[in-house]
């Protein structure tokens, strides 16, 4: 997919200040850090719409990114950033479940995970929370390019099995390397 011109449209933080009408959602959710508005700015093509950060937990609402008025990327906060207060984590988790239960627009969640690492607690929780909301969703197992190609393939099966993935598409991905971006697309237009 070509875009055009995309724009970060707004941060939410609650039902009433989420855009209006009936553009498609792709949601993006994933643990601080794991690269999902890198992964905004490399399907776009664009350096900095979608604001990246060393710095894990720095978003706090739900950013919407409007992708040339056909669809939004929504930007999930981040879970599982220790220095994140208890009232700050429950704060973001109502904004996630809120959005998730009352978003009437998401035809897709696509849940991002390092592939270097082994899933966490917390994205095993976040992957049990998705399957029960029954919405489509993909898992992306971003960084790819941080290890060896011959390892890529060994790794995402290591996560499929230890999500228990057997039905959904299983993606690697690498944002900073921009590759394996065509079969992302094709999976996210399925849903569009």
């Amino acid at each position: 997919m070509i875009v055009k011109n995309p724009r970060f449209e707004i941060s939410a933080v609650s039902k009433k200040q989420y855009p209006k009408g009936n553009l498609p959602e792709i949601v993006l959710v994933g643990k601080s850090n794991v690269g999902k508005s890198s992964f905004v700015n490399t399907m776009i093509n664009r350096k900095n719409l979608a604001r990246t950060s060393n710095t894990p937990g720095k978003t706090r609402q739900i950013n919407f990114y409007n992708i040339d008025d056909k669809f939004y990327f929504v930007d999930l906060p981040g879970y599982g950033f220790s220095k994140m207060s208890k009232k700050e984590k429950v704060i973001s988790g109502r904004y996630i479940e809120e959005y998730l239960e009352q978003g009437k627009n998401v035809r897709l969640i696509v849940l991002l995970l390092d592939i270097r690492h082994k899933p966490t607690e917390d994205d095993m929780l976040m992957y049990d929370y998705i399957l029960r909301t029954n919405l489509p969703f993909i898992v992306l197992t971003n960084k790819a390019d941080k290890i060896a190609i011959t390892k890529v393939d060994v790794e995402v099966e290591r996560i499929k099995q230890t999500l228990g993935i057997s039905f959904s598409t299983i993606l690697p991905f690498s944002a900073e390397r921009k590759i394996y971006i065509d079969n992302v697309w094709e999976e996210l237009e399925k849903f569009l």
